[in-house]
């Protein structure tokens, strides 16, 4: 209804869009949850009831693809992602701000408590495949995003980028890699809340979105060009703000598992890196359309470009803030979650699925073997 009312010339298709792409995804879970309810002797609706259920490991795969379809389209993955930029080609600057700050993490926080807390056999199948749909986010959604001359739909891609960080913490079977998905979304839950308010606040001053008809901004506006600059540097993971911290955990706790052959942590880890190093060419290629350059004489003849108010200020404040604190100290965040990502992960380690035929050990601690699919084996 937001983007519906106050979105721009296509909101109506946008939000259609939408309310179709996220209605459909809705109807797996509902199915999935039945199923698992109505499932053996006992009916519940009570999660750890129905997580501490033995399912049957093709029924298990069934429900996790349905979970999964449905969490796809709300994280985004690629190629379920497409209604993300449309909605954020078309929604205000708060409607942005509860897109990439909350609903998108409404998809990876499912994963993490349905998909792999209550289905650990079949997220034993499917991480290799949440692991390569990840690195496929993090490069395409780069490269797609370093094309873009809307700015809104510039960072709307850059999120689909962020969010494969995501899946591979998911799919790596560390603790240090669960806990930075975790971080991964609280960081970019907040930095990508300050990109979009950074867009509507410069939209609100020039009337436009295109970077070519941008430049000089910054010479106009310098509290704006300040919060810009620190906001993308948190945005490309500049070491001492959160999102340095989340991807430095992801990558850590993927190459340290034990889960999967050296051969492929060694691509997977390559491939992400390309990500990360388009990221801050991207990023810094706006911030110099945007604030530096030649003046555009249009812009400033018609457009009275007024500094950030002592409100958008705050407003930013409270959003860098935790954003530098998370980055200096991350402590003070993870040990909120910290036990239960250690316990979720020990069950995942501990489960031994019987996957199919001629499957290969992938890791062996003191009391149990993992078994997984031979998808990728050492």
């Amino acid at each position: 209804m937001l983007l519906a009312i106050w979105g721009g010339k296509k909101r109506l298709y946008a939000a259609t869009k939408f309310i179709l792409y996220t209605a459909g995804a809705s109807l797996f879970i509902l199915l999935a949850s039945l199923a698992m309810a109505f499932y053996g002797d006992t009916v519940t609706f009570d999660m750890r009831a129905i997580a501490a259920k033995e399912y049957a490991l093709n029924f298990q795969l069934l429900l996790y693809a349905g979970f999964f379809i449905a969490y796809a389209v709300k994280l985004p993955i690629i190629p379920f992602h497409t209604w993300l930029p449309d909605a954020h080609g078309e929604a205000t600057a708060p409607v942005h701000m509860l897109l990439a700050g909350i609903l998108l993490k409404m998809g990876g926080y499912a994963l993490i408590r349905m998909n792999a807390g209550m289905l650990p056999d079949a997220h034993a199948f499917f991480a290799p495949a949440l692991v390569i749909l990840g690195v496929v986010n993090i490069v395409y959604a780069a490269l797609t995003s370093f094309a873009q001359r809307n700015l809104k739909r510039k960072i709307a891609y850059s999120s689909i980028s962020h969010m494969g960080f995501v899946l591979i913490g998911i799919a790596s079977f560390t603790d240090l890699g669960l806990s930075g998905a975790v971080m991964q979304m609280i960081s970019h839950g907040l930095i990508g809340a300050s990109l979009f308010f950074l867009v509507g606040g410069t939209y609100d001053r020039t009337h436009t979105l295109m970077l070519d008809e941008m430049g000089g901004v910054g010479q106009k506006m310098r509290k704006f060009f300040a919060m810009w600059t620190a906001c993308a540097m948190a945005s490309l993971a500049l070491p001492g703000m959160s999102g340095f911290v989340a991807e430095v955990m992801v990558f850590l706790g993927f190459s340290t598992s034990d889960a999967y052959s050296s051969t492929f942590k060694v691509l997977v880890v390559f491939l992400a890196a390309v990500g990360v190093i388009v990221t801050p060419i991207y990023l810094l290629s706006m911030l110099r359309e945007i604030c530096y350059g030649p003046e555009n004489k249009e812009l400033v003849e018609h457009e009275v470009l007024v500094d950030a108010e002592p409100r958008e200020v705050f407003i930013i404040a409270c959003l860098l803030v935790p954003i530098i604190g998370i980055g200096l100290y991350p402590k003070m965040v993870t040990q909120l979650y910290d036990a239960t990502t250690v316990q979720l992960t020990a069950r995942l380690r501990n489960s031994v699925p019987t996957l199919m035929p001629n499957t290969s050990v992938a890791f062996q601690d003191t009391s149990t073997l993992f078994m997984r699919s031979p998808i990728i084996g050492d």
